[in-house]
């Protein structure tokens, strides 16, 4: 027996010496720092690691963190949690607005609930509040960069989200070689310094946004456009944004409404329910997982935390969610630093081994199908034009900051082995097509070789 066990591991030896000469001589070729990437590719039934590179080195995982966040917060929720936006009519004909911080909510939605209020003949309403109690008013991840407030794929979070928290800019231009007509709509009050120019006998469209040094609340606006363009960028102040599309369905629904709109907790009783618009967690998990929308994470984040703490959602809450599931699945807590729900901070700091013991763990958990199923594949979200080689094998989830690349998930080899595996490469020097070149060339090593 103790032959066979020792011919056995030298069978494995030697198929981890061959797969670490084959990536090896990719990461050589593609001129990568060794020493800036991590692997752990790993057999989920038995836990076995078939290769390594650099396992236990903490790395920043950008948005593959998602998996860890997202599966931590579900585990409290349930993927048949719905986030609910309710609207109450107390008898001294108060109307509250009682919010969950749902990532789907539209202004549409405001607008069909005060339609649903005016059916019931409530056109005149004493008082409007809003219940915005469910989370604290951080709306912004510690260690997020601040000139990232420009970046639409980074939009500030929290109760107030709405309109997926992005104002549309709509530039028109005015005629031939003059300045074009920069506008918001629907309105929110931003003030730009036009530095545009028109083009029309080219197709170009090159549009720069950039905070003003001198004068707060006011973005500069560069470039050249030759026709009609929309741009996004992250609503500076959530709550004033979601007053103002509020305001504008009250008037719209001809409801007769005059005052401010405040803020109240929702009273215990002598209230009914007029209406409510819900949107559930397992479309919210393709946002967070298919295309890793930071909003929708960090706000599941800390609606888990939230529930699970009974009371505000706070990150401090999160982040003990996150540290209690992390201690019941079999794995440290303090063997990383995480400190958002969505990755974006490079704060955060995780080892490829933490993840592949981490995506082993959640294999055929109650929740793992929903999970799994959230994941991306090859051909779509955000590996829409990536990873096609292994067309139903892969499931994973991808993340990409400024000199950072990683890619986390399972694979289906072409034997018929479920692996978990996790690749990161902090490398700033290397080009980003080189990283996820990497990625996708160890992943075919593994899916030919195992």
């Amino acid at each position: 027996m103790r032959k066979i066990i020792l011919i056995f591991s030298a069978i494995i030896l030697t198929m981890q010496s061959v797969y670490a000469s084959s990536v090896d001589k990719v990461i050589s070729f593609l001129h990568i720092n060794k020493g800036a990437v991590t692997v752990s590719v790993r057999d989920v039934n038995n836990g076995n690691v078939v290769y390594s590179l650099n396992p236990n080195t903490p790395m920043t995982p950008a948005s593959t963190l998602k998996l860890v966040t997202f599966a931590s917060a579900v585990d409290t929720l349930g993927f048949d949690y719905e986030f609910l936006t309710k609207l109450y009519k107390s008898t001294n004909n108060d109307l509250y607005f009682v919010l969950s911080g749902d990532p789907l909510l539209k202004t549409s939605d405001l607008e069909a609930l005060l339609a649903t209020a005016k059916e019931k003949n409530i056109l005149t309403p004493k008082n409007i509040y809003i219940d915005d109690l469910l989370f604290d008013s951080n709306d912004w991840g510690e260690g997020w960069q601040w000139d990232d407030d420009l970046n639409p794929s980074m939009p500030k979070f929290g109760i107030y989200n709405l309109d997926s928290n992005l104002l549309k800019i709509e530039i028109s231009p005015n005629g031939a070689s003059t300045t074009p007509i920069i506008a918001v709509k629907p309105f929110y009050p931003l003030t730009f310094m036009n530095n545009v120019t028109t083009d029309l006998t080219s197709n170009v469209k090159n549009i720069k946004f950039t905070h003003n040094n001198n004068i707060p609340n006011v973005i500069d606006v560069s470039g050249t456009v030759s026709g009609a363009l929309i741009k996004y960028l992250p609503v500076p102040n959530l709550k004033r944004y979601f007053i103002l599309r509020l305001e504008n369905a009250i008037s719209s629904s001809k409801i007769e409404y005059f005052n401010k709109i405040k803020n109240a907790q929702l009273p215990d009783k002598n209230v009914y329910l007029v209406d409510e618009v819900s949107h559930e967690m397992k479309d919210i998990a393709n946002l967070v997982l298919k295309n890793s929308n930071n909003m929708a994470a960090e706000t599941v984040f800390k609606a888990g935390g939230a529930v699970w703490a009974g009371s505000q959602g706070t990150i401090e809450n999160s982040l003990n969610m996150l540290n209690k599931y992390l201690s019941d699945i079999g794995l440290d807590p303090k063997s990383v630093t995480i400190v958002d729900g969505s990755g974006v901070s490079k704060n955060n700091l995780v080892t490829a081994d933490f993840m592949t013991k981490f995506l082993k763990a959640e294999y055929g958990t109650e929740n793992f199908e929903d999970y799994h199923n959230a994941m991306v594949s090859p051909g779509e979200g955000t590996l829409k034009d990536r990873m096609l080689y292994f067309k139903d094998n892969l499931k994973a989830k991808t993340g990409t900051l400024s000199g950072i690349s990683a890619i986390a998930g399972y694979i289906t080899t072409r034997k018929g082995h479920v692996l978990a595996f996790d690749i990161m490469v902090n490398d700033s020097k290397a080009s980003d097509y080189d990283k996820k070149n990497l990625e996708e060339q160890i992943l075919r090593q593994i899916y030919m070789n195992y």
